[in-house]
């Protein structure tokens, strides 16, 4: 983890500016399409709800629970804050971060496809594409060009380093 790296000069002490708080954009999407459900009903591609339904979908959760903790995790041992609309203190670069610079994002879209499979809702599963394109540039991209301006050259080399989701 790096904290004002030596020699960096922090010159960006505001916030990223994302359109919206990344946990509402996904129950926002969640809700949308549990209500298209309800009103323009599709059938799912999968029959009958059987065992490996709820494998898969129970897989998706779980794993995207374990992300998203492990994200959560690496950013209070840099006691810096999770909330985009708080300034980040510090660039975490370690743990479950030196594998996806974004594992809490991608976490939460592996919650909300499971919760898509596990409904048996077509409706979120579409609804999944919008919402990516929504967080890759209406936050993620946003969140990149201002850890750049704070961090600089310590970011640049982390994000050359670390892939954006996998």
């Amino acid at each position: 983890m790096c904290k004002d790296p030596v020699g960096q000069q922090v010159t960006d002490t505001g916030t990223a500016g994302v359109i919206a708080r990344p946990p509402l954009l996904f129950l926002a999407a969640l809700l949308l399409g549990l209500a298209s459900d309800y009103l323009l009903p599709l059938r799912f591609a999968v029959p009958q709800a059987g065992l490996a339904h709820w494998i898969i979908a129970g897989a998706l959760i779980l794993i995207g629970l374990g992300l998203f903790a492990a994200g959560i995790r690496d950013f209070s041992r840099a006691a810096t804050p999770v909330p985009t609309n708080e300034p980040t203190r510090a660039l975490v670069t370690t743990g479950i971060h030196g594998w996806t610079r974004n594992p809490i994002y991608l976490g939460m879209f592996l919650v909300y496809g499971g919760i898509g499979v596990a409904a048996r809702s077509p409706w979120i599963l579409i609804l999944a594409l919008p919402l990516a394109i929504t967080i890759r540039y209406g936050v993620v991209a946003r969140e990149e060009a201002y850890l750049e301006r704070r961090f600089g050259a310590a970011y640049r080399d982390y994000k050359a380093r670390v892939r954006r989701w996998l």
